[in-house]
């Protein structure tokens, strides 16, 4: 069956009202995943409801303690914010490497987010800043943080008539930054083989005083990694601290084996990767303070 309906809504209240009258419907935010999906008739919705024209779902909203991105912002529009490549540069590499420079434009976090591919790109970065998921549903809201947001391969934690709204990350303290890295089999316009993003803090002595790991694209889900994380927090971020952390990491990922690469290569990868993030973040937050 043939898309019957395109309608789009102009505020929160008229996409919950049009969503609520229970014809099969689905959020168009860019339709990057969407569109794609129809066209191969994996995805049949009587009604698409254009979410681009709501201003609250397309802003980008910074004050002392948050950073607020609304769920239908583009990855263009983030990208070229004048604050947030700056505050989370990690999550400003994730959002690049979503696809080509046309689908940048059209592309949002949380249209990647709630696709819940398993290699998608932004999902570790979020996880590793600790982003929380504004969601607006017939209940009212609820918060649900990013890492309990994908709950298997292309699943999310949507219930029926709910909506992403915003993605709400904590304003970076000083001596925080991030890291997102991922192999791919070429070099651009591919996905994964696997991924990791890390945000760390490190005081003025160089000690690790918080951490958060996330990996990609080696488990059914993107996984926060608590025990690599713990591994951080407290040392000089020394190689042993860093080995400890890769071996948790490596623990933790569950990968199949398929034509990008074996489980046994992908949990190798995601080691170094990890490895490489945090002495990425870490030169960032040494060339901050020089």
């Amino acid at each position: 069956m043939a898309v019957q309906e395109f309608i789009s809504p102009t505020s929160l209240s008229e996409a919950q009202q049009v969503v609520g009258d229970g014809a099969a419907s689905s959020w168009l935010a860019g339709g990057t995943d969407l569109l794609v999906g129809i066209r191969l008739g994996a995805r049949d919705p009587a009604r698409v409801i254009d979410l681009k024209h709501i201003p609250e779902l397309t802003a980008i909203e910074i004050d002392d303690t948050s950073v607020r991105i609304g769920a239908a912002a583009s990855a263009f529009d983030v990208l070229h914010n004048s604050d947030v490549p700056s505050l989370f540069p990690g999550l400003a590499e994730a959002l690049n490497l979503i696809g080509s420079t046309q689908i940048t434009g059209r592309c949002s976090a949380g249209g990647n987010l709630c696709n819940a591919s398993p290699a998608a790109d932004s999902i570790p970065a979020l996880i590793a800043n600790g982003a929380q998921c504004r969601i607006l549903g017939p209940e009212g809201e609820r918060m649900l943080a990013v890492e309990d947001f994908v709950v298997g391969p292309n699943q999310n934690a949507l219930a029926s008539g709910e909506l992403l709204v915003e993605l709400i990350l904590p304003r970076p303290t000083p001596g925080t930054s991030d890291a997102y890295l991922r192999l791919t089999p070429r070099t651009e316009m591919d996905i994964a083989v696997a991924g990791a993003g890390v945000s760390i803090t490190v005081d003025a002595s160089g000690a690790c005083t918080a951490a958060r790991v996330a990996i990609g694209a080696v488990a059914p889900t993107a996984l926060l990694v608590e025990a690599a994380a713990q591994t951080l927090v407290g040392s000089q971020l020394d190689q042993t601290v860093i080995d400890a952390a890769v071996a948790a990491v490596r623990a933790a990922a569950t990968p199949i084996s398929d034509k990008r690469g074996t489980a046994e290569y992908r949990t190798h990868v995601v080691g170094v990767l990890v490895s490489r993030a945090i002495a990425s973040a870490q030169a960032r937050i040494t060339e901050a303070r020089s």
